[in-house]
């Protein structure tokens, strides 16, 4: 045996004989399967994520939930492997055990768990054979015990041995202009087949993409904006045969991977803001911030899932009679829900921190805290009482909203009568007081009337902490080019916002047409003068972004259109954080 064969000398120094030592590849966790006691792997699996250009790594099946989160957060997507049954229990199904063949305890329950957190974090998914299965029983469809018995009729033998597994047996043909479609640029494939179990329902938020001759599904796709896949068929087997006719699937999850991790690095060192939720009105149902919350959109949770680091909370007042003791109630109101705000930070006050300044925003960012800042809907609240505004700064507030659906008593509403033509002489006061105290005016809602006025009067920028474009969407309360590009004219910003009547006229909306309003609030006010907010739980989600834990997607889109991290530092808080400091100096 020739001594040479063992000298690894020479690769050692060629690895580190340049910088960097390798080529950055994403990271993807490859769930492992389980037999005689051992955690095991088939070969091709890794060896085609390697092909793709990824990094695989194994994740062997345990029940550790603390191992698990940890597990999500070092990597960049998920392939879910073939393996055995899923036990029907997991569906509501009592097992027949004439039609199931060998269950995997050991696999079921932390596969399940894992595909429902790595979809929390919008992490790219990849499931085959088995694994298509666990997906669709994690996000509710339905499998067949076993596809011959809940079929019927003649289907083809779906298990090819003892042919090779590398060798294709049947055709799939693709649904029309789905992403497999897409991938693989044809209608149809050839592909291997050896299951007796597949999907019969595909669970909400995804759709058919494939079907065998005999109408077995053989794939389905999330259809909501998400990055995940599921195959019946094995596609990393081809590789064992050198065979790359099915990489265009795994170069899809390590491509996805990639811009997963560059959003996730670029939220790790820059300050992602929503300017608005209305997360408050939700206190009274029993809502907790540091609980996953099944009726919010935002909470401790789903902030850490999605990268956000902070979120203006705001306190809404719906517009209501304007006599003295409905003007006091509204004050009331919004104190009450301010100090709701601040008990549910104190509580917390390990991980989150209230604010009302850039400059400690920009420090609990380093410090690893999360941060609210509190703000007020509809100047309803005040009242009649300029001193309230005053009042309402020194508790941190940092922004308030001059009106909501109808005119008040400061100005006339989009939505309004037109009551006063713009700013009544009251409100001129409340603009010049805002401007003296350093709380920022927000022209969400406001007629055209008050924008202009307000835009003349106020001595520092202005916002729109959620509204959209008109030119896309003919809505009255969306802004006008003309009012934009005046808006940024004079410093401020234009915060786009996820509520779907703003986004587009009829249908539900989308991340795309959430991303077609960014794009152009962007072309007319310029990349310094746009931002996001969100309006979540206030109605304001889009499919593809459905609440604060799939806010990394729109970094992700941000990415694929060319945006360099400058622009999304901007766009994610930058911009809003400048015009919040101007207003704040200006005030001093």
């Amino acid at each position: 045996m020739r001594q040479d064969k063992f000298d690894f000398m020479s690769e050692y120094k060629e690895l580190h004989s340049g910088f960097p030592l390798a080529k950055p590849c994403p990271v993807i966790g490859i769930t492992a399967n389980f037999r005689d006691g051992n955690a095991a792997l088939a070969e091709a699996y890794y060896a085609s994520i390697i092909e793709a250009g990824g990094t695989p790594l194994v994740i062997p099946p345990y029940a550790n939930r603390d191992a698990l989160v940890e597990t999500l957060k070092h990597i960049d997507a998920l392939l879910l492997t073939g393996g055995a049954d899923i036990d029907p229990r997991y569906m509501g199904e009592e097992p027949d055990y004439a039609l199931l063949h060998a269950v995997n305890p050991k696999r079921d329950e932390q596969e399940i768990l894992l595909a429902r957190l790595a979809d929390d974090r919008a992490l790219p998914i990849l499931g085959i054979c088995r694994g298509i299965q666990t997906l669709a029983v994690a996000f509710g469809g339905k499998v067949y015990q076993d596809q011959y018995a809940g079929i019927g009729g003649e289907l083809l033998a779906h298990d090819q041995e003892p042919i090779d597994r590398h060798v294709a047996t049947h055709d799939v043909s693709f649904v029309h202009d789905c992403m497999l479609a897409r991938l693989f640029g044809r209608e149809s494939i050839a592909v291997n087949s050896f299951h007796h179990q597949s999907v019969s329902v595909a669970p909400a938020g995804f759709a058919v993409a494939a079907v065998s001759p005999d109408g077995v599904i053989e794939a389905m796709e999330a259809v909501d904006g998400r990055s995940v896949i599921g195959v019946q068929w094995h596609p990393e087997s081809f590789i064992m045969n050198s065979d790359l006719c099915m990489m265009p699937l795994f170069e899809w999850l390590v491509e996805e991977a990639v811009l997963y991790r560059k959003a996730k690095e670029i939220h790790s060192r820059i300050v992602t803001l929503d300017s608005h939720c209305d997360t408050p009105m939700l206190f009274e149902q029993g809502y907790r911030l540091e609980e996953r919350s099944d009726i919010a959109l935002v909470d401790l949770h789903k902030m850490d899932e999605g990268g956000l680091d902070a979120v203006t909370m705001v306190a809404y007042i719906p517009q209501g009679a304007r006599d003295e003791n409905a003007l006091a109630r509204a004050t009331r109101s919004a104190d009450s829900l301010l100090s709701g705000i601040s008990v549910q930070v104190e509580r917390n006050n390990g991980y989150v921190a209230l604010c009302d300044s850039p400059d400690k925003v920009y420090r609990c960012k380093q410090e690893g805290k999360k941060v609210i800042m509190r703000g007020i809907e509809n100047g309803y609240a005040i009242g009649k009482d300029i001193a309230n505004i005053s009042r309402y700064r020194d508790m941190g507030v940092v922004y308030m909203t001059l009106c909501h659906n109808g005119d008040n008593d400061i100005c006339d509403s989009a939505r309004g009568n037109g009551e006063h033509g713009g700013l009544s002489a009251f409100g001129k006061e409340v603009v010049m007081e805002m401007n003296r105290v350093g709380m920022v005016i927000d022209l969400s809602h406001a007629a055209e009337s008050t924008f202009w006025q307000v835009l003349e009067l106020s001595t520092v920028p202005v916002v729109c902490s959620h509204s959209s474009c008109k030119a896309l969407c003919n809505h009255p309360r969306n802004l006008t080019d003309e009012q934009m590009a005046a808006l940024a004219s004079k410093g401020g910003v234009v915060q786009v916002t996820m509520y779907s009547g703003f986004l587009r006229e009829d249908g539900e909306a989308t991340i795309d047409d959430f991303m077609m309003h960014l794009e152009h609030a962007i072309s007319v006010a310029g990349i310094e003068h746009v931002g996001i907010g969100t309006d979540f739980d206030g109605d304001g989600a889009v499919t593809g972004c459905s609440s604060a834990s799939q806010l990394r997607n729109i970094t992700r889109e941000l990415l694929r259109r060319g945006y360099c991290e400058s622009d999304i530092e901007k766009i994610w808080g930058g911009n809003w954080l400048r015009v919040m400091r101007t207003v704040q100096v200006a005030a001093c």
